[in-house]
């Protein structure tokens, strides 16, 4: 069944990937978030119409097959991959064939306070889990998800799976003008992130046209954002919507103070200093007053002196 995979599509962060969709057929979610390149849809618990375990590994051997040089294997879905109902069972025959090849998963965390999605989750090599809300009134307003959700119940199963896992855990926010940009609800965010400490944490905005009337961050509002956040979280700025920005010439010492408001990926610094700031700020990293981390794929650039 070719329209289970999807791509190769070549990703910075993560290679190579071939996309495996567990809903190929229709929208089965449960949230209908305002910001959805997929078209509105009732939300629900639990998957309508269910792909074999079978159908699914046959896809991916004709599709490793076909493409032998794959880095990631990306489970998603058109909707919540969580909500198939014979996950378990699938990633243990994922991780027989394979190969070379990591299976990552991409997920709206809503159901990661079941045990069962749980040990699930635990066999992927990278699991990437969604939380646009710290409130429950914006997972409500901006997330619409389906009856019984509980934000504090996602935040619990995120610390609980968070402890129990020992791969790459990232974290994905996107920011939508007007609904989770308020400093409140990115205060609620940071208090939990500092307590999740997750490995990574993508910050974006809308990229793709939306499902319903919802304006992006640009570039500058998402990075005026990112600083309300501790600088000790690994944030990367997720956002394709760069160009819009004009470079600007900073001192050393106003280099320095934005390293300690958060650290800087090469994309920002490209987007942000002139090529005469460049300069000095690579002069500065040859003297080791910034220093480069890696991360999970990505390099963030921070001073070297702690704030």
């Amino acid at each position: 069944m070719s329209n289970i995979l999807f791509g190769p599509i070549h990703s910075r962060r993560f290679g190579k990937s071939l996309g495996v969709d567990l809903s190929p057929s229709k929208k089965q979610c449960n949230f209908d978030c305002l910001y959805c390149e997929l078209d509105p849809a009732k939300t629900m618990d639990k998957q309508e119409e269910v792909l074999s375990v079978n159908s699914i590994v046959e896809a991916i051997v004709e599709g490793l097959e076909s493409h032998n040089d794959i880095d990631v294997l990306t489970l998603t879905a058109n909707g919540e991959p969580t909500l198939y109902p014979h996950l378990l069972e699938l990633i243990k025959r994922i991780n027989e064939i394979k190969g070379e090849a990591k299976v990552l998963i991409l997920s709206n965390a809503s159901t990661i306070a079941n045990p069962q999605v749980q040990e699930a989750l635990l066999l992927f090599d990278e699991v990437k889990l969604s939380l646009d809300c710290a409130t429950q009134k914006c997972l409500k307003k901006l997330d619409r998800s389906h009856s019984g959700i509980a934000v504090e119940q996602i935040k619990e199963g995120m610390l609980a799976f968070a402890k129990r896992y020992e791969n790459p855990l990232i974290i994905e926010i996107l920011m939508v003008k007007n609904l989770n940009d308020k400093e409140e609800e990115i205060a609620k965010l940071n208090a939990y992130l500092l307590a999740l400490q997750p490995t990574r944490i993508d910050l974006g905005t809308i990229d793709r046209p939306p499902a319903f009337d919802v304006k992006p961050l640009s570039y500058a509002e998402l990075l005026e954002a990112s600083h309300h956040f501790d600088a000790s979280l690994p944030i990367y700025l997720a956002s394709r919507k760069k160009a819009e920005m004009t470079p600007s010439s900073y001192t050393n010492e106003e280099i320095l103070r934005t390293l300690q408001k958060r650290p800087l990926t090469k994309e920002d610094i490209e987007a942000l200093f002139t090529e005469e700031t460049q300069r000095g700020f690579f002069e500065m990293k040859q003297r080791g007053e910034i220093i480069e981390i890696e991360t999970n794929g990505i390099f963030f650039y921070k001073n070297a002196k702690k704030s």
